[in-house]
């Protein structure tokens, strides 16, 4: 495993590590607690009581005495060793018969002898046995004075063995878990592995320029999010791809034309008659046209180079608006005039200033009506209109032309796309327009109904609204 599907696993596996250690070891703790302090507890209840009966009944006038008559009382079934032992802690009598005269010196003793009943739980000197060793004062009950210690003692091992037996359980169901959840989260790694492997050798094959790749839909959730995004970015590459190809057709396409009408006419002065003077400028004015519409290409490919990488300039001064559009209005009178387009602009008197380039505007303004032109035929008219409101320039740009098919006019504005227009152009103008006028925190709207025409609205912020 490698990767995020190892980061994953890893990730659970630790964190289900940790998780079965600490329950784990509570559990043995419990474990321990519940039958070790359990069986203390039982022993201590069981001395306190023998010992409470003894001190009330058992009369005797010397210890060793009452040592002979409690250990004579005690059940059949006694599992414990029971010792009786003198102020000097030297052991009396104890249950197993034997005298010895050992000195004990196990805290609990001691304490017991200081008059409290203490509980102590360890190892023997000699056998190493765990014990549990439970210790009570004795008193005398014809003077009322303390003169020996009731001790109880049991083998702590068959409850260390259950103990252990428990703990053994434990730990083996506790691999198991760990077993099963380190395969729980392969299992779970995979299915969100699968699709991100998936999504990625999509998106190399869309890296070889294979845009028809899709990646199918998982689920509501993150990895499906990140499917249909993906499915949206080659649907979107695949029709950038096929506006790029359309675009690269269509401007070989505009750029034979006018090339071969240059170098038809040019063949024709260079071969003809140099004197007949009208066939000579008739073909210098085709020359200069169609070299004017190759430079306009040119720079529309530019701008829009610029426009891709970032680079193209917006120079922001404080720009007369009216006198943009008059310099615009100047610029295409008599071309439309002699297409027989009548051309009317109308403005308010007073200035309009906004922060703006006069260049780039002047290249909106004319990209708009030049387009307006290319669909307006002779008689027609095309009008510019602009009003002032309290923060806003809007600069209408109408004509009466073919106007522009419903199913077109969502995509116009779009780089490359020229719809089913066969009037020429590269399909950039709009694009163009649309991100230098956006540069102008401003907006291009244009609406157009076929048959009636189009009209293209540019909305510009005055001075200190922006």
């Amino acid at each position: 495993m490698r990767g995020i599907k190892r980061r994953i696993v890893t990730g659970y596996g630790i964190v289900i590590l940790l998780v079965i250690l600490l329950m784990e070891g509570l559990f043995i703790f419990a474990v321990h607690q519940f039958y070790l302090e359990g069986a203390k507890e039982a022993l201590k209840t069981r001395v306190a009581t023998s010992a409470d009966f003894f001190n009330k009944y058992v009369q005797a006038y010397d210890l060793k005495e009452r040592a002979k008559t409690i250990l004579e009382n005690l059940p059949e079934d006694e599992v414990a060793r029971v010792e009786i032992i003198d102020l000097r802690g030297r052991v009396i009598l104890d249950s197993y018969g034997i005298v010895s005269g050992r000195q004990v010196n196990q805290p609990d003793v001691a304490l017991a002898l200081k008059g409290s009943q203490a509980v102590w739980s360890g190892h023997q000197d000699v056998t190493r046995e765990r014990v549990i060793a439970v210790s009570s004062p004795l008193q005398d009950n014809l003077s009322g004075k303390m003169d020996g210690v009731l001790r109880y003692t049991v083998s702590a091992e068959p409850l260390y063995a259950v103990v252990r037996d428990i703990i053994a359980i434990a730990v083996a169901v506790g691999v198991a878990v760990l077993l099963l959840s380190f395969a729980v989260s392969i299992i779970l790694a995979n299915r969100l592995i699968r699709p991100v492997l998936e999504l990625t050798e999509r998106v190399k094959q869309v890296a070889r320029g294979d845009f028809a790749q899709r990646v199918e839909y998982r689920g509501d959730d993150e990895v499906g999010s990140l499917a249909e995004t993906f499915n949206n970015m080659a649907e979107a590459l695949t029709k950038n791809e096929q506006l790029k190809n359309d675009f690269i057709s269509s401007v070989s396409h505009e750029l034979r034309t006018p090339l071969t009408s240059i170098k038809g006419w040019s063949e024709t002065i260079l071969t003809g008659d140099l004197a007949d003077r009208e066939e000579t400028l008739q073909g210098l004015h085709v020359i200069t046209r169609e070299t004017d519409r190759l430079i306009g290409m040119v720079e529309e490919l530019l701008d829009f180079s610029k426009i891709q990488s970032g680079q193209l300039s917006i120079d922001f001064n404080k720009v007369e608006l009216n006198h943009v559009i008059h310099v615009v209005h100047e610029q295409l009178q008599s071309l439309l005039a002699r297409q027989g387009i009548n051309f009317q602009v109308s403005m308010p008197q007073q200035s309009m200033e906004i922060w703006g380039d006069a260049h780039r505007l002047q290249q909106v303004f004319l990209n708009l009506l030049d387009n307006a032109r290319k669909f307006t035929q002779p008689g027609g008219w095309i009008e510019v209109a602009v009003q002032m409101r309290e923060n806003e320039i809007i600069v209408q740009i109408k004509d009466n032309g073919a106007g522009i098919p419903a199913e077109d006019l969502p995509y116009i504005k779009d780089k490359f796309y020229k719809g089913k227009s066969r009037k020429s152009g590269s399909g950039l103008g709009l694009a163009i327009c649309t991100d230098i006028i956006e540069r102008h925190h401003g907006s291009l709207e244009i609406t157009s109904k076929e048959g009636v025409g189009t009209t293209a609205a540019v909305t510009l912020p005055l001075i200190g609204t922006r």
